[in-house]
């Protein structure tokens, strides 16, 4: 079993995410994660949604899935020629085991992570973390031990390298 993604151009309508996630929930298959957001062109939404599986489930989530009207494109995003990134606020307690140098110690993290502090106060600090998931669940296990208060992260996001479009709105299913 491993990691993987599916790419998707859709419909920017209601309903269609109710669709594609009815489609993983009725093959009792499990999404990681999901991240979907407007393209360049408000009436399509691009979508990714990383799962586990062996290649028969990868095989056959993009099939089903190119059966969907409201789905215009579908692929798997290889690794090797696609960027990932996730996106993550955590909130973290400076006065916890750590007392004293914490706040020098948690900023000196956050920049070595090329995050960026958006709210603090004298008892807690938020920053910004941007990167692949492995990058942001390192910094997650560093900073564990001030203390997490809250912390929200977003599903991969991925875009295909290069100049060619791995997803295009213009290779549309005929509706």
């Amino acid at each position: 079993m491993e990691r993987f993604a599916v790419g998707l151009i859709v419909s920017n309508r209601f309903g269609v995410l109710n669709r594609i996630a009815g489609l993983y929930a009725k093959r009792c298959y499990n999404i990681d994660s999901l991240s979907v957001g407007e393209t360049e062109d408000p009436e399509y939404s691009r979508m990714t949604i990383v799962s586990t599986g062996d290649e028969y489930m990868k095989d056959q989530v993009v099939r089903q899935l190119e059966k969907l009207i409201d789905v215009k494109a579908v692929a798997l995003l290889e690794p090797e020629n696609t960027v990932f990134a996730q996106h993550m606020f955590i909130k973290m307690h400076l006065t916890g085991t750590q007392r004293g140098s914490s706040k020098h110690q948690v900023l000196a993290l956050i920049n070595r992570y090329g995050g960026k502090v958006v709210d603090f106060g004298e008892e807690y600090l938020t920053a910004e973390i941007t990167g692949t998931a492995e990058k942001v669940d390192s910094f997650v296990e560093k900073v564990r031990g001030f203390g997490i208060l809250e912390l929200s992260r977003s599903g991969d996001i991925a875009l295909g390298l290069g100049i060619e479009n791995t997803l295009s709105i213009s290779s549309n299913q005929e509706e």
